[in-house]
This record gives C-alpha cells, sequence and structure tokens, in this order.
C-alpha cells in the first residue's frame, strides 16, 4: 500500500545515510502514516492520514 497521505498528499522523500567515514547509502523518509476511520466527503471511511494531519484537526474522527 502506498505511504502517501490522502489528506495533505505527504509521500516518501529520498535522502542518504551518511556514516562516520562519509560513505553514503541511499535510504527513504517514510511519514508516519496511520489507517483512521474518520468523516471523509460526507461519509464514514477508513483512510490513510499522517500524524500531523491529526493532531492539527484536518480529520474529524468517527467514534
Amino acid at each position: 500500500m502506498a505511504k502517501i497521505c490522502e489528506i495533505c498528499g505527504k509521500k516518501p522523500l529520498v535522502g542518504h545515510n551518511v556514516s562516520h567515514a562519509h560513505n553514503i547509502t541511499k535510504r527513504r523518509f517514510n511519514p508516519n502514516i496511520q489507517r483512521v476511520k474518520a468523516l471523509y466527503k460526507g461519509s464514514v471511511k477508513k483512510i490513510m492520514v499522517c500524524t500531523s494531519c491529526i493532531k492539527s484537526g484536518n480529520i474529524i474522527k468517527a467514534s
């Protein structure tokens, strides 16, 4: 499943691991995506949302 936030569109970024000897290898910075039951477009659905959207109140959680 794709690690993309359905609210803000946040997705993985690419960077490097850098060792003390300055050896460089590729790595991915994944967003913290959670599956949440929320009110989305007028109905209750399970959506993939990043934690920053949950904290900021961009979604309304269904109880």
